[in-house]
């Protein structure tokens, strides 16, 4: 996957400026992606609607893997309906991807790095998915709207 492009957040009515200044590099939302300890999903339902949970999870290859039950209200919205949005838990150092969580069969690999970040871990949990971002945004509270920033690939 190649790497996001990135330009200013729109957040009407928040003062954010047109330029590029201050706008916060990928590796920055990526660091904070890959050391965080929990994720918040949230998915939804046309029954139900908007659902949040919080997930331990990988930031893995570009992407979030994590897994749930397969009987979970997260599990059952997937599979009728595969966006997400995934938030880590900092409001003072805010990462926030939008994307598509796709099924996958977890990899040796994975799960070894999955149970060095969260010991022990327990491969037949349930399924287990891969969340391709769309769009991450990322800001940094002290200085916003200076650092808002959006990455779409």
């Amino acid at each position: 996957m190649s790497g996001p492009r990135a330009s200013r957040a729109r957040f009407p009515g928040y003062g954010i400026s047109e330029d590029a200044e201050g706008l916060l590099p990928w590796s920055w939302a990526e660091e904070r992606l890959g050391a965080s300890r929990n994720y918040w999903i949230v998915t939804a339902s046309s029954e139900r609607g908007p659902h949040a949970m919080p997930v331990w999870g990988l930031w893995h290859e570009g992407g979030l893997v994590f897994s749930s039950g397969a009987s979970s209200r997260k599990a059952r919205n997937l599979a009728a309906d595969s966006r997400v949005v995934v938030h880590l838990e900092s409001g003072d150092e805010v990462v926030i991807v939008e994307g598509d969580a796709v099924q996958i069969e977890p990899t040796e690999q994975l799960l070894v790095e999955y149970a060095a970040k969260y010991q022990p871990v327990d491969a037949e949990i349930g399924r287990w998915y891969f969340v391709r971002p769309r769009r991450v945004y990322a800001f940094r509270e002290p200085d916003y709207p200076q650092s808002a920033t959006r990455f779409d690939w």
